[in-house]
């Protein structure tokens, strides 16, 4: 079983950023155990192979970055939703190496984990909301960041 990379609340920008470092090198090291043979194969169901799912979390690091800065710095934010599917489609992911793909989340997750450490603390506590949706804190949200961010990887790297 894949080890937790979520934790309980965390209120301050510190400990928020050091749960995020350790989200990422969790799952980095889930991920580095997924085969170039293993991530192109397609699920007999249909689906997104594990490349395009790893482009889809990708997708969701460009579009939370965005999300975070903008209410980190504007102490909100409230925008759209983003249609996944023609993201991933649109994108190719799954004519990339897994490698290349790897390497491309790794540091678009580290850019983003050096941003939550430089959030105000007065801003972890600034409305998110997304499309429909009830509003979070920004805190809350990076949290939700990494929830889902595990269950990917979880899926990802499952036998």
């Amino acid at each position: 079983m894949a080890p937790p990379f979520f934790y309980d609340w965390i209120m301050d920008s510190a400990s928020l950023a050091a749960q995020f470092r350790t989200s990422i090198e969790n799952a980095e090291r889930l991920l580095r155990g997924v085969t170039e043979e293993q991530a192109s194969l397609r699920p007999s169901g249909g689906g997104w192979s594990r490349k395009e799912e790893l482009g889809h979390l990708l997708d969701s690091a460009q579009n939370n970055h965005q999300r975070i800065a903008l209410a980190a710095l504007e102490g909100r934010y409230d925008g759209p939703q983003y249609a996944q599917n023609d993201w991933v489609n649109l994108h190719g992911y799954h004519e990339l190496s897994w490698e290349h793909l790897l390497r491309h989340w790794l540091e678009r997750n580290r850019m983003l984990g050096r941003m939550v450490a430089r959030i105000p603390e007065e801003r972890l506590s600034a409305p998110v909301k997304i499309g429909g949706d009830a509003p979070m804190t920004l805190a809350a949200w990076v949290e939700d960041y990494l929830q889902h961010l595990q269950h990917h990887v979880e899926h990802i790297t499952r036998a």
